[in-house]
Parts: C-alpha cells; structure tokens; sequence
C-alpha cells in the first residue's frame, strides 16, 4: 500500500507537541492533547493510571498482536528548595546535564496553578563579582533558578505559591530551518509521538486495515525508565518502539535516515525483528542505519525487564545532541515514518 508522506505534516504535529511542556511526572495536558487528537480521528483511547494514553485499531488477525510506542515525557526538573534570597534550588528528572540547560529560560508550575517565568544560572554568575566563576561545578548544589518575579526571601515565594515538588520546564527553543534541519529540545521523543499521529491519521483518513491488531501506546514514564511496560494484552507478539537513533563519535547513526537498533545498555534486541525491518528498508528504498547505543534503554526495553514475552525492536529518527539542544532532520523523520508504515502492514517477524 503507498501512501504520500508530508514532511510539512508530520513537522506541525511535532510543533504542537513540543510546545506542551511534559517533564516525567507532568504529561496530564500533552496526554489531554492527544487524546483529543485521536478523538477528532476517530481513534479510541484510554487512559491507565499511571497516566499514559493506549489507543487500537483492529485488525484483520487479533490472535496475534503488535505493540508501538513513543514516549511524551521530556526531561525536566523539580523545586527542591525556596532559597531565603528568593531563588530556587531544583532537582533534576531523567538524565538531564546541568551544562546543558546553564543558562535557558524555564518554567515554573506552582502549586497554586500559577506559572512562572525564570532562568537556571550558576549561583555565582557575574565575572564582574566572582572572579572563579567558570571555575565552579554546574552541580544541583551551584545551580538556581532566577525567577523574573520581584522575590527577596523564601516568604516572597511562598506568597507566590511555589512550593518544593513543583515541576519545572526548559524552553524547548524550537527552529524548522528552510535547510531541512530541526533544531528543538525534546524531539526525543515527541518526533516519534508525532510520526504516529501522523500515520493513525493517514491510516483513519484512507481507511485502511492493518494485518494485526495494533497498540499504540503514547507512554508518560519512559525519561525515568518505566513508560511502557504495562497494558500489554497477552496476545501482543511483537513490540516496536519508536524513540531516538543516538548520534556521536563512533555511531552509524545520522541526522538524515532510520536508525535500527542492534543493542542498548539492556543488550541486544530482538535479531528477528532486526532483520524483519532491514529488509522492509531495503525493499522500499527507506535509508537507514544499524546502530548500537551503549547508555540507553527503551519503552521496549523495560517491557521485557517486567517480564513480558515478546519480540523486541527500536528504531527512531536520528538526533544529534540527545537530552541537550537537539537536532534532527526532515528526511530523517519521513525515512522513520516510512519504515513504521511498512512495519505495521507487514507480516509477523
């Protein structure tokens, strides 16, 4: 079956989506969205209680199933501390690296419902006043968020409504450049939320039905390690996540093709499947590269370390940069799109 992929398309969708703020623990709004998305679609969905969102579509075996996922939540930070002089000490979620974000405009959503505006700097900032200060370790420790509030002590915040456990958000910084290039943070792994809304709507659009019963999975916890790997109906055999392709010195990956994963931190994924999706990349002229990242782990990952008894497989557009100012392509994108398509009007592995 073809089906003509729109770059302009599938890119609004990752827009819409990158702009929702959606730290691990505070995806309620970005899970809402899509919701609503699938609803004008025509797609039924549910919550669970940890908060993701699973929607199906029947397909013409339901015996054996198949599972994909992408995950909505970014990394981010929390308060840890209201400060006596009015700044704020947080605590990072997920793997984010304090160089990475010294610096960037943030967030604040206050207990009170309000949000705030501020910016994460180095305690002791100014050269003019401190004179070690590229010397200090950007550390939880060093590290403070400068409200753009007129706040001079702890009181000051509280009246404000901020409190410790407070969720904070980065700017996500987002630029689509006439070159093909997207520059954003959080394209892992709202570019692969988006290539799946993108594909359900085509899908509900053309009215097309998949060779199996397929779950999609849009999962809330996966920044923390725990995103994916429950509401798996015993019937799902095979289980595609579709997350990021690792790029740097020593990987295959690039900005410009699929990346399939051969192996993470977790160890090897599924061979069967590997090959199952090289030979659909070949077969459709989709480029792509095997790849193999040593400090990451997958929504399909963590599904088989809770037990489950599947086939295994992740491919992801490849970004540059992860979990600091990222970048991808729009090739990379519609190569990613293009292989997921084929993939779920596939057979089994």
């Amino acid at each position: 079956m073809s089906l003509v992929f729109k770059g302009k398309e599938i890119l609004q969708l990752i827009t819409e989506l990158v702009s929702i703020p959606s730290p691990s623990g505070y995806t309620e709004e970005i899970i809402t969205h899509i919701a609503s998305f699938l609803e004008e679609i025509g797609v039924p969905s549910v919550t669970n209680y940890k908060g993701g969102l699973i929607a199906a579509l029947e397909g013409e075996n339901s015996q054996q199933q198949r599972l994909i996922t992408a995950h909505v939540d970014t990394l981010g930070a929390m308060v840890k501390e209201l400060k006596s002089d009015g700044r704020l000490k947080i605590t990072t979620i997920g793997g984010l690296q304090w160089p990475h974000v010294e610096g960037e405009y943030c967030q604040v959503f206050a207990s009170g419902g309000q949000t705030y505006q501020g910016t994460l700097l180095m305690q002791e900032t100014s050269v003019h006043v401190y004179k070690d200060a590229e010397l200090k370790k950007r550390n939880e420790e060093n590290m403070e968020v400068r409200l753009d509030e007129r706040v001079a002590s702890q009181q000051d915040l509280e009246d404000l409504g901020i409190s410790v456990g407070d969720f904070v958000a980065f700017d996500p910084r987002l630029e689509i450049l006439p070159s093909g290039f997207i520059k954003s943070r959080y394209l892992d792994d709202k570019a692969g939320v988006g290539i799946l809304l993108y594909l359900l709507q085509q899908i509900q659009e053309q009215g097309l039905k998949l060779p199996y019963s397929t779950h999609f999975m849009f999962s809330n916890y996966e920044e923390i390690g725990f995103g994916g790997n429950s509401n798996i109906p015993e019937e799902v055999v095979e289980y595609l996540a579709v997350d990021m392709g690792a790029i740097g010195e020593g990987q295959s990956s690039d900005e410009f093709s699929v990346s399939i994963c051969a192996k993470d931190s977790s160890g090897p994924y599924s061979l069967k499947l590997r090959n199952h999706l090289i030979k659909l990349a070949r077969e459709n002229n989709i480029d792509y590269r095997v790849d193999i990242y040593p400090y990451y782990g997958s929504d399909a990952s963590a599904a088989l370390r809770a037990g489950h008894d599947l086939v295994h497989g992740l491919i992801g557009p490849g970004i540059d940069a992860s979990h600091a100012f990222e970048r991808t392509h729009v090739d990379s994108v519609l190569h990613t799109s293009k292989l997921v398509y084929k993939y779920l009007f596939s057979p089994l592995c």
